[in-house]
């Protein structure tokens, strides 16, 4: 483990720093506050620190209080070095945040012991924050596909409707053609091979600002942001034909499947309920008109016959 060093007395810093790295610890050392406090405000700042209270620019009690203030899911453990040995001083140290204290001259059997009980801690906490972040994955992604589950994706998109005034957004329902009939002949696990197959191509055509998240079953939701001039019937076309050509690899062998797609924009008032009503009154019209489609809300005005694309 990492742990730094904010000592200004050379000798009792290396002292510390050698009993620390005889434990296989790297150290870092500095000898003021101030430098402490730059290095504990890194991305990559040690896990454990052990500070001297009295030190040139910023003592150890400051430095402390300004570590705690930091918003991080991972605060450094604190060992507070003081020659000061009054429980109020203690006390004072504690109440600043910092996690545990050694006296000055310090014993190197206590200094191990100290560090052990904070390794331990900073161990515990970091696996409570890798449990939360599971947690929290698993509340937002479908478990199949790893896209936004259905809650997640319609989340996004309340939020970009927020901004919808400063930039166009469309919704775009997807929905695999003729489904059903892949899990009848094939069987159901071939079709969560085209699920998941699915899902890495939508992920690998969408636009860096763009969002796709499974709606349930074999339909998936994009929520794209469309600059000026962004033409919304190319844009999906090109995902649709990109699925229409590639073989799909299943369990079953390569499989080919086709993609009908119903479009809706934003417009001043537009709800996420009346953008998923339209989209979904597009894929109707989609699957309607023989499937491996894109259809636009309103229709569009160039000639249906110019939008549609063969029919797989």
């Amino acid at each position: 483990m990492r742990i730094l060093i904010a000592e200004d007395d050379f000798t009792s810093r290396t002292m510390l720093a050698a009993v620390l790295r005889k434990g296989g610890h790297e150290i870092v050392e500095v000898n003021n506050g101030a430098e402490a406090w730059q290095a504990l405000q890194q991305v990559d700042a040690p896990k454990m620190a052990i500070i001297d209270w009295m030190m040139p620019e910023m003592d150890g009690l400051e430095l402390v209080r300004r570590v705690r203030s930091l918003s991080t899911d991972q605060p450094p453990y604190l060992i507070m070095l003081t020659s000061k040995g009054e429980k109020t001083d203690i006390i004072a140290g504690l109440d600043a945040g910092a996690n545990d204290y050694l006296c000055k001259p310090f014993d190197a059997g206590e200094l191990r012991a100290r560090v052990k009980v904070g390794f331990r801690m900073v161990e515990m906490q970091m696996a409570l924050l890798e449990s939360r972040e599971a947690l929290a994955y698993q509340a937002t992604h479908d478990p199949l596909t790893g896209l936004f589950n259905r809650r997640a994706i319609l989340d996004h998109l309340h939020q970009q409707l927020v901004h919808a005034d400063r930039h166009g957004l469309a919704v775009a329902i997807c929905d695999i053609d003729h489904f059903k009939q892949i899990n009848d002949i094939h069987g159901h696990q071939t079709g969560d091979d085209i699920l998941c197959g699915l899902a890495t191509i939508l992920k690998d055509s969408l636009r860096k600002d763009d969002t796709v998240g499974r709606m349930g079953g074999e339909e998936f939701l994009i929520v794209s942001t469309l600059r000026a001039a962004t033409d919304r019937f190319a844009l999906f076309d090109r995902i649709r034909r990109r699925i229409a050509e590639t073989a799909m690899a299943t369990r079953s062998g390569n499989l080919h499947i086709t993609l009908s797609i119903g479009v809706a924009s934003a417009a001043a008032g537009s709800t996420v309920d009346t953008l998923l009503e339209r989209s979904d009154l597009a894929l109707y019209h989609a699957k309607n008109d023989g499937r491996n489609r894109v259809i636009l809300f309103p229709e569009p005005t160039k000639p249906a016959d110019e939008h549609k694309a063969e029919q797989a």
